[in-house]
């Protein structure tokens, strides 16, 4: 199904999800900022998404989303073709040999508590905004938890449209970064968390989102932490980790805790946290970060790495 008469610049795929063309993103942005894509793409089931894969001219850039809580889209839109997967991909199955296979589109919270329920303990993605695709992507994870500790494998789509397995050993895994390409679509995971009394993971869960609720501002408009912790200092969770060096602590002690430029500001709450307090534009939010960035450095030589993508092109 196509919607909008816009001019595409080369035969619409033939694929049995739906298209749109010149698709406004800020209503899907957590955000809710950002310009038109292109094409927005949104495929029934795996099978389409390679159907796509193989008719898009391979010069039309390709970007996976999902429900883009760790993405500033800027205002002049994302050209070429956006995938966003949709509920067809948010499956949970306990498997025979005893891991958890789960959709790519399914929300981290939600599987949190489907695993829960089942003696699974995935207790650290209950806070974490997303979906378990962009989870898998950046290595989520927070209180020394993280997705490469419970990854199995996953089922993805090259850019070519070949299906493929990746295992951990594929990823490379590292603090918020995994090896897979912008362009390559996960449709779905194997996990194998530990298994746990579903009365103790829940009450862990609900601690964790007290502590959350206490610490962060949860009702704003935000995709969480702005910046990574300092190099050296990254919750790893590794035995020789450090946790005493936070980039809200060097954002705060430059006197940016509630910082403001147009419609975005650093939180009062969380200086680490980066909202929309209304009406902000794409560009409020990432000239803010810039800014935020540039005196910290002039502050205390931290040089702050972004863990928000920017992805996009500015206003014209």
């Amino acid at each position: 199904m196509t919607e909008s008469a816009a001019d595409w610049k080369f035969p619409l795929p033939d694929v049995a999800g739906r298209i749109a063309l010149d698709r406004p993103m800020a209503s899907l942005s957590w955000l809710r900022v950002g310009g038109v894509a292109e094409m927005l793409f949104q495929p029934a089931h795996m099978a389409d998404i390679s159907a796509f894969m193989q008719q898009v001219p391979e010069s039309v850039p390709v970007m996976p989303i999902g429900v883009c809580s760790n993405l500033i889209i800027r205002d002049g839109g994302i050209k070429g073709a956006v995938i966003r997967l949709g509920s067809g991909f948010n499956g949970f199955e306990v498997m025979a040999n005893g891991n958890l296979r789960v959709g790519a589109g399914a929300l981290d919270a939600q599987v949190a508590k489907q695993a829960a329920a089942e003696g699974y303990d995935l207790a650290f993605l209950r806070t974490i905004p997303g979906g378990i695709g962009g989870a898998i992507r950046m290595n989520a994870g927070c209180y020394g938890s993280y997705m490469a500790d419970v990854f199995v494998s996953a089922t993805a789509v090259r850019r070519d449209g070949k299906v493929v397995t990746l295992r951990k050993s594929d990823l490379e895994f590292s603090y918020r970064h995994s090896a897979i390409p912008d362009d390559m679509v996960v449709v779905q995971a194997v996990l194998s968390p530990p298994r746990g009394s579903p009365e103790k993971i829940i009450e862990k869960m609900t601690e964790a989102l007290a502590k959350r609720a206490a610490t962060q501002p949860v009702d704003a408009l935000s995709c969480g932490s702005t910046f990574r912790n300092p190099a050296g200092f990254s919750s790893t969770g590794q035995a020789d980790d450090v946790h005493d060096l936070k980039a809200w602590k060097v954002i705060d002690d430059a006197g940016l805790r509630g910082f403001q430029l147009g419609g975005a500001q650093m939180s009062a709450m969380h200086p680490n946290f980066l909202i929309n307090t209304g009406g902000a534009t794409a560009a409020d939010l990432e000239n803010l970060g810039e800014l935020v960035r540039k005196k910290v450095f002039q502050h205390s030589g931290i040089e702050l790495q972004w863990e928000i993508r920017r992805v996009g092109e500015p206003a014209p």
